[in-house]
């Protein structure tokens, strides 16, 4: 076929005066601004664009969008490779480089072609009946290397990140067909919030396929609608495809402008959805019917009329219905038509790498080109994702969506509910929005079922991608698959990425042939989201490198960089782990000892601020900490822990005691998320919700705190009007004070071991009273510190670190509190726990510190400690270490372990291995420096 541009055609995409240069499979081709890869092809007069999946068939051009089977390609684009993109959707840009899938060196010549020949012996079931024995791995890997489509590589990789969106409308419109266009405008205009989805760049869908419409051009009545829709307040999607429908009206949108843009992907809620999705041309099956140069009728119109693409000299027509309107077209471009009988006349096409003639029984027609269509079958997949059924109908030998059954608020119009006829389909959709009686399907031109010629005639082509034909599901009906599902996989009819669009009712009607079973009992296979191939990188968002759990910030953060603070992230928030440059270690050391002589200034903002309240607050305390609550007083502060049902611990935290209705729970930092999502639980679960609130405000206050022995000078130069007096001051107590018209909430609560001082205000705030802080530590020789000193001090408390020293079977009285466990008498969340068998085990692992003879080196962090089984004589762990430092307080390694029966060997000396080293220790109690606590009351 000597394809080329038309000198006269309507030409409604494309741009002649702007020319695009690209290569394909290597050689370099020209195509016009407008063209898809698919539609440049045609017109540069390439046949061959693909290779058939098992047997490497050579395939051309079936179809002109998303049901297009064979042109899959790869393309080169700005250095980046895109894999696996359809040529019929893929508009072509300058300087691509595309090459064919599936097939080495190119589509024109592939060698591995030579499997063709071996289609005879390579059919239904070959594969899980050759290459079980010995072992089918010995087989794989060449099998997988040979089959496949495009392949991913690092340039593929690129750095687009889709944005996600929620939104919601009163009716989603799906399709922007000449019927989904009127529906969405008559809505628009009854008031409604309407989206209308269009796939396309424009509007009108297949209107040009039409003489007219209502008396107008296809292209005046398509811009005189979308004008009265946007006038109306419509919103319109262009390029966005509906790819699935979910639970509770929610329907899942990408929207994609062209090759190389990030997709958007959109989670549409909506009251109502309308289906207009139009209805799939299907296949004829006849001997050779796979041959490059025959398509879809509806594509050879495409092309010819949107592209100016001429298809030959003459043109075969075998379609099941008349073809006048077609022929008409075709002889205003000077293109000759030949009808072919489909329903009496057995054709076979006759080819070795493109059609050269159809072979009937009125002897040979010679053609460039054949168009073929086999009927039409409603557009149902996002209907039946929805949860819709379908129905068979013998006027049109087609499944249409069962209206009577439809999912709430779905509905479906035009060609996709069986109105095959504009003129009706437009009139019905008017009459189904103002809720009047629906026309009934028309019959007048019924689809004829597709039903395969006799067998002896050659192979017929069902699934063009994957190579099965109508011989291959005979045979696999033959071996007894009855379900349409079974036949599917064992055939893998429908499995590509067309997913059967173009020929799953010719298999259906070869099962129900080879069954001797009517097609409505043989059913339809199921259709699953996403209606067509998506990028991966639309469900990915910005969930990736640096976007992948993105740090929280805190509001002082400039003020940290300004002081020169190392940010680390710690518990998912951006974090000081030091300040000032050089040596990280020495920083640190630095800052423990500052705050050990004289102040250290700590921003705490991400400890946990939820507030209990109401008439059962208390109770509800009571209920969920471990400790006991019911006798803490207003204005005074406690140290407790959360438990899980199962008895470990789950946080620790402060709680403070505003009122007898109101507490504050001051938690770790990383687990603020989970303490509010476990009171909340709770509270709603045995507990009456209206007489409980939980308020998280974290993120509404900031905490700053001042720790060390010159805490109370620095607090008094701020003239805060913080009490610091013995009453007051002393620890555990709770202040309420307001500073500049803003309240200040001060605990006196330390967990470096000095006194130390949480003050809490709006975050509003935060920046200036850190200000005021910072200078008045300055006249006392102290300043910032940063998390690593804190976490160095409260190690040398013996202090622990819920999710680091803890993990999923520490229990309260592994740490030494066990009074609770013994005393507490009301209910609380874990208390069965503490008292199973596992939970009494006197060897249980418990917490307990480690120093190392002088001289000798850190702990690691994970080492085990090990002693020698007396029965096995061979060493075994009998604990762990969860946490090690050098101590600049005492000029000394310091760790924590926990270790079997460990408060019963307090002074021995143990061994500690890790990573094939071995180093001795002496188990000591967890606290390593002011046991007293004479420094929390200086």
């Amino acid at each position: 076929m000597n394809s080329h541009r038309l000198q006269r055609a309507e030409r409604v995409q494309i741009i002649p005066e702007a020319r695009i240069s690209f290569t394909f499979d290597g050689r370099p081709y020209c195509g016009y601004e407008g063209d898809t890869i698919a539609s440049a092809l045609l017109a540069n007069g390439v046949r061959i664009v693909g290779r058939s999946f098992k047997v490497h068939r050579p395939r051309g051009v079936w179809g002109s969008w998303h049901e297009e089977p064979n042109a899959v390609v790869t393309v080169h684009h700005h250095g980046v490779t895109y894999p696996n993109c359809l040529a019929t959707q893929t508009h072509l840009e300058h300087g691509m480089q595309v090459k064919a899938v599936n097939a080495f060196p190119s589509a024109s010549f592939d060698v591995k072609a030579v499997l063709s020949p071996l289609k005879r012996w390579l059919g239904t079931g070959f594969y899980y009946k050759t290459f079980m024995w010995p072992d089918w791995h010995w087989y794989e890997p060449v099998i997988r290397r040979m089959a496949g489509l495009g392949a991913v590589t690092s340039q593929s990789m690129h750095e687009a990140v889709s944005d996600q969106l929620h939104d919601a409308c009163d009716m989603l419109v799906v399709g922007a067909g000449p019927v989904g266009v009127r529906t969405a405008r008559l809505a628009a205009e009854a008031g409604h919030c309407v989206v209308l989805v269009n796939d396309r760049s424009s509007l009108g869908g297949t209107d040009y396929h039409h003489s007219q419409i209502e008396g107008m051009t296809p292209r005046a009545w398509t811009c005189a609608e979308e004008a009265a829709f946007a006038e109306a307040g419509g919103r319109l999607l262009n390029h966005t495809v509906a790819f699935g429908a979910f639970d509770h009206g929610l329907v899942g949108l990408v929207t994609q402008p062209k090759l190389g843009d990030a997709p958007t992907l959109t989670r549409l809620r909506t009251k109502r959805t309308v289906l207009a999705t139009g209805a799939l041309e299907r296949s004829l099956p006849f001997s050779n019917n796979d041959l490059p140069g025959i398509q879809s009728l509806s594509a050879g119109l495409d092309y010819l009329i949107q592209y100016g693409v001429k298809p030959g000299r003459c043109v075969g027509l075998a379609s099941v219905y008349p073809t006048a309107d077609v022929q008409r077209r075709l002889a205003e471009y000077g293109i000759e038509a030949v009808l072919l009988n489909t329903l009496d006349d057995q054709l076979k096409a006759v080819g070795r790498r493109k059609l050269k003639y159809i072979r009937s029984s009125n002897g040979r027609d010679w053609m460039d080109a054949l168009w073929v269509n086999g009927g039409l079958t409603p557009s149902v997949h996002l209907w039946s994702h929805a949860g819709g059924k379908l129905s068979w109908s013998d006027d049109l030998n087609a499944f249409i969506p069962n209206t009577k059954t439809a999912p709430e608020g779905w509905s479906v119009v035009g060609a996709a509910a069986g109105y095959f006829d504009l003129e009706i389909a437009l009139e019905d959709a008017k009459d189904h929005l103002l809720g009047r009686d629906r026309h009934p399907i028309d019959g007048s031109s019924p689809t004829v079922l597709p039903v395969a010629q006799p067998r002896e005639r050659g192979s017929q082509w069902i699934d063009l991608q994957h190579d099965v034909t109508v011989q291959d599901v005979d045979v696999a009906v033959q071996e007894n698959y009855r379900s349409v599902e079974h036949v599917k996989r064992y055939t893998t009819l429908g499995m590509a990425i067309d997913q059967g669009k173009s020929g799953n009712m010719v298999g259906l009607a070869a099962i129900a042939e080879q069954r001797k079973a009517c097609l409505p009992d043989v059913g339809t296979t199921t259709y699953r989201p996403p209606f067509v191939p998506l990028p991966l990188v639309a469900f990915g968002g910005q969930h990736g490198r640096r976007h992948h759990h993105a740090p929280k910030r805190l509001v002082l953060e400039n003020q940290h960089r300004a002081s020169n603070a190392a940010l680390c992230e710690y518990g998912g928030w951006l974090r000081p782990g030091w300040y000032g440059r050089g040596d990280a270690d020495a920083r640190i050391e630095h800052e423990v000892l500052m705050t050990r002589r004289s102040v250290g200034i700590l921003d705490a903002s991400p400890l946990g601020k939820i507030e209990v309240l109401g008439p059962d607050a208390r109770a509800f305390m009571q209920f969920m900490f471990y400790n006991r609550m019911d006798n803490l007083k207003p204005m005074h502060c406690r140290y407790g822990f959360m438990l899980t049902e199962g008895g470990t611990v789950f946080d620790d935290a402060v709680v403070s005691c505003v009122t007898d209705e109101r507490f504050i729970i001051s938690c770790s930092s990383s687990h603020v998320a989970g303490v509010d999502r476990l009171l909340e639980s709770w509270r709603q679960d045995g507990h009456n919700a209206d007489e409980i609130f939980i308020h998280n405000a974290t993120a509404q206050w900031a905490t700053i705190t001042v720790a060390g022995p010159q805490a109370v000078d620095v607090l008094s130069a701020c003239n805060f009007g913080i009490n610091t007096d013995a009453t007051s001051g002393a620890p555990m107590r709770l202040q309420l004070l307001n500073y500049n018209n803003a309240e200040l909430r001060v605990a006196t609560v330390s967990f470096c071991g000095e006194r130390s001082f949480e003050i809490s205000l709006p975050t509003s705030k935060a920046q200036s009273v850190w200000k005021t802080i910072i200078e008045a530590a300055k006249g006392f020789g102290g300043g910032p510190i940063g998390l690593e000193a804190m976490s160095v001090m409260r190690a040398e408390k013996g202090f622990i670190i819920v999710g680091k020293d803890t993990d999923g079977y520490t229990q309260p009285q592994d740490i030494g509190f066990s009074a609770p466990r013994l005393t507490k008498k009301n209910a609380y969340v874990g208390d069965r726990s503490l008292f199973t068998a596992a939970a009494n085990d006197s060897n249980r692992r418990q917490w307990v510190g480690l120093v190392v003879p002088e001289g000798d080196p850190l702990i690691a962090t994970g080492a085990h400690v090990i002693t020698v089984d007396a029965t096995t004589q061979r060493p075994r762990s009998i604990g762990i270490v969860s946490s090690s430092y050098f101590s600049p307080t005492l000029s000394k390694p310091i760790a924590l372990a926990w270790i079997e029966s460990g408060a019963s060997r307090l002074g021995q000396r143990v061994d500690v291995w890790h990573l094939g080293e071995q180093c001795a220790a002496t188990i000591t109690e967890p606290c390593f420096y002011d046991k007293p606590g004479e420094r929390l009351r200086a």
